[in-house]
């Protein structure tokens, strides 16, 4: 049975410079750089035949709009027990829209509803250990975040292997959205 989610590539340009927030951390696991991307819905484990229909579906968002995202600021998840160090998106109207409706056609494709609030994100690493306070700090003397901005010509499905997260990440198919 594949895992399987919808996502957004990032750039290896953007990522190389993601990578140069990487280090000084307690307790952090940190994602290679080929594996950063911004998760639009996480599908999980199914069945051939439903991987074949999830397909079909995404198919059909593939005259959605292109656009650009912006990587605007670092943060964690997990408040006083951290648990993943992240490139935060600045707000987006068209990436929000592109996830509802995959959220839509994948409900309809069977799929029960995503039980998480969509927060658009590249994750740097995952984390174990460290304090909310060391996180804080971290982000604090990383410096200024330079904004990253690349544009979005597609959004992917990806499968991955059962394991503790942070790839390795394979491109099953790629959905070309509308210029």
């Amino acid at each position: 049975m594949p895992r399987l989610f919808t996502g957004i590539e990032v750039p290896r340009d953007v990522g190389l410079a993601l990578s140069l927030k990487r280090g000084g951390l307690t307790g952090a696991r940190w994602i290679d750089t080929e594996n950063y991307h911004i998760t639009l819905r996480f599908i999980g484990d199914v069945d051939h035949a439903t991987a074949s229909d999830v397909m079909d579906m995404l198919d059909r968002l593939a005259d959605s709009e292109a656009f650009s995202i912006k990587l605007s600021h670092l943060g964690s998840f997990g408040g006083d027990k951290p648990r993943a160090l992240f490139a935060g998106v600045e707000n987006n109207q068209t990436l929000l829209r592109l996830q509802a409706a995959q959220e839509r056609v994948l409900q309809r494709a069977g799929l029960p509803p995503e039980g998480r609030k969509f927060v658009p994100h590249v994750a740097l690493a995952r984390l174990r250990g460290a304090t909310a306070q060391e996180v804080a700090r971290f982000i604090a003397l990383s410096g200024r975040f330079m904004p990253l901005e690349f544009p979005v010509g597609r959004f992917v499905l990806f499968s991955s292997k059962d394991s503790v997260g942070g790839g390795p990440y394979l491109v099953e198919h790629a959905y070309a959205l509308a210029a």
